[in-house]
C-alpha cells in the first residue's frame, strides 16, 4: 500500500514528465520583478502549454496559485552567496504556506544559514503537505539529497557553484548521469536556450524541463541581442 507522501507525490510527477516548467522570475533591480508583472508571465506561459512554474518568493508564489491552475514550484532566494535558494527551514515552510506544490532548495554539499541538513527541510516539507526539489550541482549532491528525501533533483546550479563547470549551455552530462545514478525524477535546468535543448535533455533522461531566461527574461534576451551586434 502506498504511504500518504507516495500518493501525493504521484500525480505530479506523472503530470510533469516530458513536459516544459516555465520558470517566472526576475533579479533584483529588473522591470519585470513585480508582482502582477511576474503573474502575467506565468498566465501567459500557461496559456502556451506551459505545465508548472516555478515562482520566487512567498508573495509572488501566493499570487500565482492564485491566478493559474498549474502547480507551482516555489522558492525564496534570500541574499546572493553561498546557499541562497531556500536556504532554511523558515524560508521552506512560508513557501509551502502560499501555496507551492513544489519547494526547491539548495540541496549541495555547503552549510546552511540555520545549521539545517536538507533532510531536516525535506521532512519538514512534507510534514506539512508538499513536494521537495533539490537544486544541485554534481552527481554526488543530486545522490545524496535522492537519499535524504527529494521528491526531485534539478540541475540548476551546475554551473553556478565554485568547482563546478561553466558552460555556455545546459549540463546534460550531468541530466544523463543523474538519470542513471537514481529512481527520483531528474530535472534539467539551467541555460536551456532553445526547443531542441530542452528536447536533447528529455532524450538524456531529464523527466521534466525548466527553462526561464529564454522565455520570460526580455532584459537578458535584449542584452544578449544588443551584444551580438554590437562591433568591438
Amino acid at each position: 500500500m502506498n504511504t500518504p507522501h507516495e500518493r501525493t507525490t504521484a500525480p505530479l510527477t506523472a503530470a510533469l514528465k516530458g513536459r516544459l516548467i516555465v520558470s517566472c522570475q526576475a533579479p533584483p533591480g529588473d522591470p519585470m520583478r513585480e508582482t502582477a508583472t511576474l503573474v502575467r508571465l506565468a498566465e501567459s506561459a500557461a496559456a502556451g502549454g506551459g505545465t508548472a512554474i516555478r515562482a520566487n518568493e512567498p508573495e509572488v508564489v501566493a499570487a500565482i496559485v492564485a491566478a493559474v491552475r498549474l502547480p507551482v514550484i516555489g522558492l525564496w532566494k534570500d541574499g546572493d552567496t553561498g546557499v541562497y535558494i531556500t536556504p532554511t527551514v523558515r524560508h521552506a515552510l512560508a513557501l509551502v504556506e502560499a501555496g507551492a506544490a513544489v519547494v526547491a532548495a539548495d540541496a549541495t554539499d555547503r552549510p546552511r544559514p540555520d545549521g539545517s541538513s536538507f533532510a531536516e527541510l525535506a521532512a519538514a516539507v512534507h510534514g506539512a503537505g508538499a513536494l521537495v526539489m533539490a537544486d544541485v550541482s554534481t552527481l554526488a549532491e543530486g545522490i545524496t539529497a535522492a537519499g535524504q528525501g527529494a521528491d526531485f533533483v534539478s540541475t540548476t546550479l551546475s554551473g553556478y557553484v565554485p568547482g563546478t563547470p561553466r558552460q555556455t549551455g545546459p549540463d546534460l552530462d550531468l541530466v544523463a548521469a543523474l538519470a542513471a545514478a537514481i529512481d527520483v525524477p531528474v530535472v534539467a535546468e539551467g541555460r536551456i536556450n532553445t526547443p531542441e535543448e530542452a528536447a536533447e535533455a528529455l532524450a538524456r533522461g531529464a523527466h521534466s524541463v525548466v527553462v526561464g531566461t529564454a522565455i520570460t527574461a526580455p532584459t537578458a534576451l535584449t542584452s544578449r541581442f544588443v551584444a551580438g551586434i554590437t562591433r568591438p
